[in-house]
């Protein structure tokens, strides 16, 4: 099945739920330094633990899991409605502070543990309509199926590998040695920190693959067809958060303090998702990739890269709730269909493979790893 091929069936099985399903036999003409010290046969034997590891949470997966999905998907929708409650009389600053709060909370849950595992595929086995991956819609600009297509199809296959996983500095921000400098690149702080706070619409111009448009890789037709795609959704996230809860506000004269709330709820999911993100793939310890690391690559060799190209925060359990357990993003990248309840259950035997392996396990705190991925967009600023 071709990656192309992905995008066009909702119904077909996407390659980020099939690791080294497209590989080619053999291994990579040149494997990752990071790998170098591993033979073929290792790399075979570690990709047996890992399948081995991914059956036995299939094996277990069933009620609990579904119960898990549904509790959290009634705490959100409890959130968003006693957000925007408190907000029609947000003329009162603690009903104002209360109500953004819960609002902004009630987003972060909807796009890092529902949305986003949600479009994975995760809870397809539920066979439930309204919590699948084909019928989703999330509280983002971007549109599902647009998103799917460059973050399922296209990332989780061609992990940081350069040239190939445009999400590698997003076609804004030089996130590698190996991308070429231009004079542009001096900005690379200045275009983060803009970026943060807007980053549901940076991710929705980045989905329109406008380079691929450019470049002739991608129709015409396409084009116009995602463009109006997003268009519908930001007229339907605009009326939700900034016609219909600012209007229903001003019955109290809180139209305005609503509409402000709205907005800064939007802010505080936008800069939080963008972290987490930033934290998955670019701080210190991560490793980039050549196509030619990845050419003829085994699954074995693919469980090795998503191990090596990937990092994890550290915290408490509500962190890693309101990561949407992306703070295991290691583990998230070797099992991206598996439930995320289960990651932390994963991650102390996926670190025990690394170590027996001499494989890295990058980790840290939140602040360290947000702190090491800007850094980088400092230093890949310059030459």
């Amino acid at each position: 099945m071709s990656i192309v091929s992905a995008k066009s069936s909702a119904t077909a099985v996407r390659p980020e739920t099939r690791p080294g399903a497209l590989a080619q036999a053999g291994r990579p003409t040149k494997r990752p330094p990071a790998a170098a010290h591993l033979s073929d046969e290792q790399v075979a034997q570690l990709g047996r633990e890992l399948d081995a590891l991914r059956d036995g949470i299939l094996a277990k997966r069933g009620s609990s899991d579904a119960a898990y999905i549904r509790r959290m998907i009634k705490i959100q929708r409890g959130l968003e409605i006693s957000g925007r409650a408190a907000l029609l009389v947000g003329r009162n600053k603690a009903a104002w502070f209360t109500g953004t709060t819960l609002l902004s909370m009630a987003k972060i849950l909807e796009n890092m543990e529902l949305g986003h595992n949600i479009l994975h595929g995760q809870w397809d086995w539920m066979r439930d309509p309204d919590i699948h991956s084909t019928t989703w819609e999330w509280d983002f600009v971007t549109p599902s199926r647009s998103w799917q297509h460059t973050h399922n199809d296209l990332h989780h296959r061609w992990t940081n590998v350069i040239g190939k996983d445009r999400d590698v500095g997003y076609n804004l921000l030089r996130m590698d040695p190996d991308q070429e400098w231009k004079p542009f690149n001096v900005g690379n702080p200045l275009y983060n920190a803009l970026l943060a706070p807007v980053f549901e619409w940076g991710i929705a111009i980045y989905d329109l693959e406008i380079p691929e448009y450019k470049e002739g890789l991608k129709s015409k037709e396409a084009m116009n067809k995602d463009l109006k795609a997003l268009g519908r959704k930001a007229l339907k996230q605009f009326a939700k958060d900034y016609a219909a809860t600012p209007a229903l506000a001003m019955v109290s004269g809180s139209g305005k303090q609503a509409l402000y709330g709205t907005l800064t709820a939007n802010a505080v999911r936008n800069v939080w998702a963008h972290a987490v993100i930033f934290c998955g793939h670019f701080p210190e310890g991560t490793d980039t990739f050549t196509e030619d690391m990845v050419e003829g690559e085994t699954r074995g060799d693919w469980y090795v890269r998503q191990m090596i190209g990937s990092a994890n925060i550290s915290g408490s359990r509500f962190m890693h709730l309101m990561t949407g357990n992306l703070s295991h993003q290691i583990e998230h990248h070797l099992f991206p269909d598996l439930p995320s309840n289960r990651y932390a259950e994963l991650a102390p035997k996926v670190r025990e493979i690394c170590e027996r392996y001499g494989l890295k396990y990058t980790t840290g705190p939140l602040l360290k790893q947000v702190g090491s991925a800007w850094a980088k967009v400092f230093r890949l600023a310059l030459p």
